[in-house]
């Protein structure tokens, strides 16, 4: 159902948009990929995030369109109904459902990772997958008693989350040896690309903004500024700060400190204190965004749930609240981070939010630009979309092909999920509601 409400006085201002946008976005992603684009892409990063950001930039511009003529909290949900129907918007919508799950998955994995090394354990090995579901566990917890007051604290964690990551740009960009992130180093432009479209979940939380968009002031105006300041913020700190953490590591050193990157970068600058003030940090950062993004898709569950496109068990109450849906997220979370290799997480939570977002894409074009010209730019974000896809599909299959299988078991739940939820829908005469 679509948000009737109009902007006014008291409503969400620019600000406080840009803030729920760079919240998002400057998360665990940072913490969690950059390791694994500078293994993958080496010199090569800072473009590589260079690539992810221009989808993102794009994509930005149709959900910026979107949010303003289908002004509702179902967000991406909402408009890929409203575009396609339940037809085709019903398996979207469970694979953007998945897709959270290997996010969480992943911002798990980095905040056992950081908080491993931290304690003097060996970032690489079990020991961050024994922590990760713990901290899952504990935030499930959370958020089955009331995280209200954890809530409360994001908006200020936002700010303090930037100011780190500020600091060791300007720190770093004192010291980095130039050769090391030259053009002369690159690796082949496919590779960079590969390497952007794999950390494009680095981005993938704007469409937050999408969710507040029904309590926007003046939208027409605040909703497209609000994309465009938060997605050109965040895309111009991660280049910095791959920028800096690629020209202050040996390729030696970031293969060995992968899963500790961001951390280990601070430390020929800021010595052993910077070490520890950024892995503080990024265990903050991760366990935030683990709390937030369980809140939001447990939330999401529970409405999915609601008009049919999961099983309604996950909608029924349980002590007089709708648990189902942080119960599915929960376990769904635990499976990825025990059973999938990292780089595989990366590649599968990418790789759903890029098969969405390119159907967002093509939903603004269909019913957010009404003038054929205005149709260029979402057209061009599917095709931008799509060839991320391409590149992240050819990569994967030539260099770790096993991973595709588990992409491909993705989707194929997303789709046999749906089409048996419709199947038992019209055998019970039930309908969507």
């Amino acid at each position: 159902m679509t948000g009737t409400r109009r902007g006014t006085g008291d409503g969400i201002g620019l600000a406080a948009l840009v803030s729920i946008g760079i919240g998002g976005m400057v998360g665990g992603g940072i913490f969690s990929v950059l390791g694994l684009t500078a293994e993958i892409a080496g010199a090569g990063s800072y473009v590589a995030f260079v690539v992810g950001g221009a989808v993102a930039a794009l994509t930005g511009t149709s959900y910026a369109r979107l949010s303003v003529r289908l002004r509702s909290r179902g967000g991406t949900a909402t408009f890929l109904d409203t575009a396609f129907g339940v037809g085709v918007a019903g398996p979207l919508n469970v694979l953007l459902w998945l897709s959270y799950f290997v996010m969480l998955g992943l911002y798990a994995v980095a905040f056992g990772s950081y908080l491993a090394v931290l304690v003097g354990l060996p970032a690489d090995g079990p020991w961050r997958r024994v922590l990760g579901c713990l901290v899952v566990l504990a935030f499930a917890g959370v958020n089955l008693g009331g995280a209200r007051l954890v809530a409360r604290g994001e908006a200020a964690l936002v700010y303090v989350k930037v100011a780190v990551l500020v600091v060791f740009c300007i720190g770093g960009l004192t010291v980095v040896d130039t050769s090391r992130v030259a053009p002369s180093a690159f690796p082949s432009l496919a590779t960079i690309v590969y390497a952007g479209a794999l950390i494009f979940l680095a981005y993938e939380g704007f469409e937050l903004i999408a969710n507040a968009a029904e309590d926007a002031r003046d939208p027409e105006r605040t909703l497209p500024r609000a994309y465009l300041v938060a997605i050109g913020s965040v895309i111009a700190l991660y280049v910095v700060v791959a920028f800096v953490a690629v020209g202050n590591l040996t390729p030696a050193q970031i293969v060995e400190k992968r899963d500790y990157a961001l951390a280990a970068a601070a430390e020929p600058v800021f010595g052993a204190a910077g070490f520890t003030l950024i892995a503080v940090a990024a265990v903050i950062s991760t366990a935030s965004a683990i709390n937030a993004t369980m809140y939001g898709a447990a939330k999401f569950t529970y409405l999915m749930a609601r008009h049919g496109e999961l099983p309604h068990v996950l909608a029924d109450p349980v002590w007089n609240r709708p648990v189902g849906g942080l119960v599915a997220t929960t376990v769904g979370t635990l499976v990825v981070v025990v059973a999938v290799p990292i780089e595989g997480i990366s590649l599968m939570g990418s790789a759903g939010f890029l098969i969405v977002f390119a159907a967002v894409n093509l939903a603004a074009a269909r019913i957010g630009a009404p003038a054929r010209r205005a149709r260029v730019v979402p057209l061009a974000g599917a095709v931008a979309c799509l060839g991320c896809l391409g590149a992240l599909l050819w990569y994967a299959a030539t260099e770790i092909p096993a991973q595709l299988l588990v992409l491909a078991a993705m989707v194929l739940v997303a789709v046999g999920g749906e089409l048996v939820l419709r199947r038992r829908r019209t055998g019970s005469g039930g309908r969507r509601g």
